[in-house]
């Protein structure tokens, strides 16, 4: 019975190692996203900033 217990035990932990990669990579996907659409969105207002400092210099 004592086995029993401990290969339930040891597949919960398993399960919830599997479950935090899977929260961890959709954080890190949404992450992307937001950086992505900024960068979209701002991007020709960086590109133009650069320019003007690269004159300068």
């Amino acid at each position: 019975m004592s086995n029993f217990f401990t290969k339930m035990y040891v597949k919960a932990r398993e399960a919830s190692r599997g479950q935090t990669m899977t929260e961890y990579a959709l954080i890190l996907s949404a992450v992307a996203v937001v950086v992505f659409v900024g960068y979209k969105t701002m991007g020709g207002d960086i590109d133009t900033l650069l320019t003007q400092i690269d004159n300068q210099l």
